[in-house]
């Protein structure tokens, strides 16, 4: 694996990065500003990145997993209010069923514990969520039947009270349909490495709004003063930001082999690698967050205070397609080591 970043590479992830930059939220009363998050939504849209996944005229993705992890991260050390990985992940789905391009807005639909996609089945209905559902109309599930899996649309419902302030969810209610145009069901393959690419994105999630997280912490601890001088002076608050900065390069480094590892290799392989970056970065992504907020001391618990929404952010993430068990367990399943082997 070639670690490096191509031109190309560097030069979607500063795309993004300058686009957050200038329409992303810099304050908590930004959130409610509806004239900037249409600007955002718009350019987005516009840039074409949601459809990064989708397929491409030589039949792949028009973007590898990596240049869609570059964007997510990008976005989520920017704290974007806009859809990306919901829609994205809907453009996978589509593109593996051979389906054609959503013509509308879109997402897809996870069970009640956020864990895994919502399979359509008698009573299971009750607990779906439509995940990062901001303008979407429908969202994607699948049905089951002889190992395979069949894709299906329905609509969304109203939106759930939200704990990620940028990226609110919904209900997911109304009469199952089969997706218009889907030539193709789902392989096992398929599904797994749906899977991996839905575990690398919500890892670069993590990674940006850790990186988020620590930028703001630091540059809080750089102006404010305590007896007469920068807090960030202090021993003790340097000692956990960079406690923070070391554990958000570790998950960056984690999250970047899983991104390239979705395209790479064999899909069981691949979402072991992905079920790995995820427990990692979801543990260390509690624990940055956590610390932005007490770096900030008294003010990180107001809510005028951005690092509660870094905060709330990760934690829709960290439960997104599961968190350090779930995953882990993914990894032990993978090697061969857990209960149904008798070692655990």
């Amino acid at each position: 694996m070639d670690v490096r970043l191509s031109a190309e590479q560097e030069a979607l992830r500063d795309a993004a990065a300058r686009l957050v930059d200038r329409l992303g939220p810099r304050t908590v009363e930004a959130l409610e500003d509806v004239e900037r998050r249409d600007k955002l939504d718009a350019a987005l849209a516009a840039a074409g990145w949601r459809e990064l996944r989708s397929t491409a005229e030589a039949g792949g993705a028009w973007a590898s997993a990596v240049e869609t992890a570059l964007v997510a991260e990008e976005l989520a050390r920017g704290l974007a209010d806009t859809p990306f990985i919901g829609p994205t992940l809907a453009a996978e789905l589509r593109r593996f069923a051979g389906a054609p391009t959503a013509t509308h807005s879109e997402t897809v639909a996870f069970d009640a514990t956020l864990a895994a996609l919502a399979v359509d089945s008698p009573g299971a209905e009750a607990g779906w969520l439509a995940i990062d559902a901001a303008g979407s109309r429908t969202a994607l599930l699948v049905r089951e039947r002889d190992g395979d899996h069949h894709l299906l649309e329905m609509p969304i419902g109203l939106p759930l009270t939200a704990v990620d302030l940028t990226r609110p969810s919904a209900t997911a209610v109304g009469t199952v349909e089969p997706l218009p145009g889907a030539a193709n069901a789902l392989r096992a393959d398929d599904m797994t490495r749906w899977y991996a690419l839905g575990l690398a994105l919500t890892c670069a999630d993590l990674v940006g709004t850790m990186r988020g997280a620590t930028s703001l912490a630091t540059e809080y601890a750089s102006a404010r003063h305590q007896y007469g001088v920068a807090v960030g002076s202090f021993q003790a608050v340097q000692h956990l930001l960079a406690d923070a900065l070391v554990a958000t390069e570790g998950s960056r480094s984690i999250a970047l082999h899983a991104a390239w590892a979705v395209d790479a290799l064999a899909p069981d392989d691949a979402l072991a690698a992905c079920a790995s970056a995820k427990a990692y970065c979801s543990r260390a992504a509690l624990a940055v967050c956590e610390t932005a907020i007490q770096v900030h001391g008294g003010i990180g618990n107001t809510w005028e205070c951005l690092a509660h929404v870094f905060l709330r952010r990760a934690l829709v993430s960290i439960d997104m397609l599961g968190g350090v068990g779930t995953n882990l367990d993914r990894v032990l399943a993978h090697q061969g080591i857990g209960a149904t082997h008798g070692l655990r």
